[in-house]
Formats: structure tokens, C-alpha cells, sequence
């Protein structure tokens, strides 16, 4: 079995907030993506989530956490496309990346969750007709290439200037940094034939196997097979991954009891809530000492095919946990998986404190 190389090392966290307290925890993910790039992560991801305690926009946020960081990549994971306006949506992105300096990373996923509940209230009915999937999805990317509007000679008048119309602020850079979520055999056709980067996590369709991992690969192996030439892609694994060495023993015993309550889904395939949908298998969480994730992640068969591990955060976790965590597998984890941190996060991250102590 090969050894992980990992040279790209992200989290993912889910933007909890209090019902009556969002500004509190909203801040104290910002903070987060701070905290992150301080100790040298490459990435921080942010959670796009609709009527939930949690990031609705998840341009908006990264817009905040481009003025809180200076070289972190940042990343949505991902955008429901059903949702959006294609138009709109480019816009708020390519401001966004702009105010960051080029650091966006957009990941994308197709449909639309609680849809009975939102479906007419973002589309003012009549939505069960639309594309809300591939066609949208091309119609954002379009938009992002920022071809101008209109003919040779439409212009458009605006106080001082005059100028042909497109989307702007215009990054052509951005439509190079799109990534789709993708967990079937049909979405990682599609996410490569049209170019576009992989997030591949913790949840993938059952397609002629009941095995996580076989799945997964499969998975890999049908979206390298259909890359459109010669173009250069990333593709980055999710896993959550949750280490107890610096943790007290109360939130040892709450790491544990998680992963515990969440095990049994892992044994069989699920079938979704969602009329239609394709049974998912669910990778376990991967719980415990340093050393004994360690042991888990080197026999992950998945993980020994790509460069970039994307931490995924649990859900409602709070802030030191996260913390905790982060720090844990950036000194014991990571670097044992391959991962190096850039010479100044090196330095800057090595004085972290966490509870009160120098770690």
C-alpha cells in the first residue's frame, strides 16, 4: 500500500452559531480562519448552509475573512447552485476574490436541500421546471469568463465613463479555481469533463459496491479517466478527523461519545430522506490518539491517491474544541502524512496557545 504524500493541508468547519447569538459565533469563525492560518493551513472552508444555525452566504463570509487573513486559501463547500442566480451569484464571487487578493476557491454542488420549504420562495414559483443543476452550473461559469454583453457596439453609460458591459468586478483568474462536490460516478464526469477541481468527502453514492473505500476510488478513478486534456486539476479529500492528545479527559469522552453515535451509519448503506436519491455510504469518523489515527489514515487506500486532506470539522463543536483539534493535527497529524507549512506559518504558528497554555 502506498504512503500518503500530502503536500496541501485545509479544514472545513460549519459556522455554528447561537439561535439568539449569531454574531458571536460567526465571529468566533472568523477567528477560526485566523487561527488557521496562523499555524499554517493552506486552506479554510466554509460551510454554505440554508435555514440552518449556519453560513446562508457563503460569499459574504469569505468577503469578512479576506480582510482577517492575508494568505490562506479560501474556499466554499459547497454553494447549492439550485438556489442561486447564476448572474448574481458570479458577481458577489468576483467581488469576494477580488477583495481577497485572488485567494477564493469556489466549490459548487447541484439541487437544492429543504427545497419544498425555499424552492418557491428564492424562484417565485413555477421552479420545478428550471435547471437547477449542470445547465446552471455552466451558466455561473460563463459569467465568470466575463464575455461582454450585448454586440460589438453595446455600451452602457455610467457617472464619468463609458464602457462595454460584463460582470464585474472581472478576475479571469477566478473560473480557474471553480471545484464541484462531486459523490456519483455521473457528477465526477461531469465535474472533469468540464475542467473543474474535486472535493470529494465523507459521503459517496452506492454504485455497484457497498465498500466506502472501493467506492471512493471508483470514484477518483472515473473522474481522472474523463479529464478534458491536458488540464491541470486538484482534487481534495475530506475526513473527519477528531485527535484526543491535547484534549481533557471530558472532551475526550465527548469526542468518543460523537463518533460513537454517528458509527452505525457507516455499517450499511443509507438511503436519503429525498425521494429518488441513490443509496450513500458514510466513511467513519477517525477518533483517537494521534498515533491511532495515525495507523487508520496510512491504510486509507483513498488517501494514498491524492496530495491535498481537507480537515472536516464536526457540527456544533465549539470554538477552543476546534481549536484543539486543528492544533493536534498540524503538529502530530499532518506532518506525519507528508505536510509542511509554509517556513513563515511555521514560525508564526509555533507559539499557539489553546485553554491558556502554550501547546
Amino acid at each position: 500500500m502506498s504512503t500518503p504524500a500530502i503536500t496541501s493541508l485545509a479544514f472545513l468547519t460549519p459556522g455554528n452559531f447561537a439561535d439568539d447569538d449569531p454574531y458571536t459565533g460567526l465571529e468566533e469563525t472568523l477567528q477560526l480562519f485566523e487561527y488557521g492560518e496562523r499555524l499554517g493551513y493552506d486552506g479554510a472552508w466554509i460551510r454554505q448552509r440554508h435555514l440552518e444555525h449556519g453560513v446562508g452566504s457563503a460569499a459574504v463570509f469569505l468577503a469578512a475573512a479576506g480582510q482577517r487573513t492575508e494568505r490562506i486559501e479560501l474556499g466554499t463547500a459547497v454553494i447549492p447552485i439550485g438556489y442561486e442566480s447564476p448572474f448574481r451569484l458570479a458577481e458577489d464571487l468576483a467581488l469576494a476574490d477580488v477583495l481577497s487578493r485572488g485567494r477564493l476557491q469556489a466549490g459548487f454542488s447541484t439541487g437544492m436541500p429543504h427545497a419544498e420549504l425555499l424552492g418557491d420562495l428564492v424562484h417565485d414559483g413555477h421552479w420545478r421546471g428550471f435547471d437547477l443543476s449542470y445547465g446552471r452550473m455552466a451558466r455561473l461559469v460563463d459569467h465568470l469568463r466575463g464575455d461582454y454583453l450585448g454586440g460589438p457596439d453595446t455600451v452602457i453609460q455610467s457617472p464619468g465613463t463609458t464602457q462595454r458591459p460584463r460582470l464585474q468586478p472581472h478576475n479571469p483568474a477566478l473560473v480557474e479555481r471553480i471545484w464541484y462536490g462531486g459523490g456519483s460516478l455521473r457528477s465526477v464526469r461531469w465535474a472533469a469533463e468540464n475542467g473543474h477541481h474535486l472535493l470529494t468527502g465523507n459521503i459517496v453514492s452506492a454504485e455497484g459496491t457497498d465498500d466506502f473505500a472501493t467506492a471512493q476510488s471508483n470514484l477518483l478513478a472515473e473522474y481522472r479517466r474523463h479529464l478534458a486534456g491536458d488540464r491541470s486539476s486538484r482534487v481534495a479529500l475530506g475526513r473527519v478527523i477528531v485527535p484526543l492528545d491535547s484534549a481533557d479527559a471530558a472532551t475526550r469522552a465527548r469526542y468518543r461519545a460523537y463518533a460513537a453515535g454517528r458509527q452505525a451509519r457507516t455499517l450499511t448503506p443509507q438511503t436519503p430522506a429525498a425521494p429518488g436519491r441513490k443509496p450513500v455510504l458514510f466513511a467513519p469518523d477517525v477518533v483517537g490518539t494521534a498515533e491511532q489515527i495515525l495507523e487508520q489514515l496510512t491504510a486509507d487506500p483513498v488517501l494514498a491517491q491524492v496530495s491535498e486532506l481537507r480537515l472536516e470539522l464536526p457540527y456544533e463543536f465549539h470554538r477552543a474544541e476546534y481549536e484543539q483539534i486543528l492544533h493536534d493535527v498540524r503538529h502530530l497529524i499532518a506532518p506525519e502524512l507528508g505536510w509542511r507549512p509554509t517556513t513563515q506559518a511555521a514560525s508564526e504558528g509555533a507559539g499557539e496557545r489553546i485553554g491558556g497554555g502554550v501547546l
